[in-house]
C-alpha cells in the first residue's frame, strides 16, 4: 500500500528519478505504508475488507516533504523527507499491517519517499544536492493498493479513501 505523491509534485520527482536513474520508475513516486507482502488470491477477499476497514478507520492528514536525507551507509537510499504527518503515515500503517497483513518489518518504520536506491555514490551524492530544496505539501484523503504481475510489473488496483 502506498501514499501517492500528488500532482504535481510527484510528476516531479518522477521525472528527476527517470533523468537521474535512465529507467522509469516501477511505481510513482510515493510513501510506502506497507512494503511488498506476498497475499495468495484466494485471502484477497479478507485483505480488501481489512484495507477497508483500516481506511474508514483513519481520518484525512496533511503531508509536507522537504528536503533530503539518506539511509547511508546502512543501505544505498536517497529520499525525500517527510517533516509532517508522520504520526499520520504511523498509525495508518500500523493499522494497514494488521490482521492478514500482518509481519514483522525488517526495520522500524519510517515514513519517506524514495529518489534513488542502489545508484552509484556519484549519483546518490548528485541526488541528494538537486532536491535538497524541494518542498511540497498535501492533504492525504486515500491510499492506493498496488499488485505486481509478472511480465506487466507494478500497477494500481484500487484507491481506498481515509474517511474515519
Amino acid at each position: 500500500m502506498l501514499l501517492p505523491v500528488p500532482p504535481p509534485f510527484g510528476r516531479q520527482l518522477d521525472q528527476y528519478r527517470h533523468a537521474l536513474s535512465g529507467q522509469p520508475p516501477e511505481t510513482p513516486a510515493h510513501i510506502t505504508l506497507v512494503p511488498p507482502t506476498q497475499v495468495e488470491p484466494t485471502d484477497m477477499p479478507d485483505v480488501l475488507d481489512h484495507l477497508e476497514r483500516a481506511a474508514a478507520m483513519s481520518a484525512p492528514f496533511a503531508v509536507r516533504l522537504r528536503g533530503t536525507a539518506t539511509f547511508r551507509p546502512v543501505s544505498p537510499v536517497v529520499f525525500v523527507a517527510v517533516v509532517a504527518g508522520i504520526s499520520g503515515c504511523e498509525r495508518l500503517s500500523a493499522r494497514l499491517r494488521a490482521g492478514p497483513l500482518h509481519s514483522t518489518p525488517s526495520f522500524p518504520y519510517h515514513p519517506h519517499v524514495t529518489i534513488a536506491h542502489g545508484l552509484a555514490e556519484e549519483l546518490l551524492d548528485r541526488a541528494f544536492d538537486a532536491l535538497a530544496g524541494f518542498d511540497a505539501s498535501w492533504t492525504v484523503s486515500s491510499f492506493t493498493l498496488y499488485e505486481c504481475s509478472v511480465g506487466s510489473g507494478w500497477a494500481a488496483v484500487r484507491d481506498l479513501a481515509v474517511s474515519g
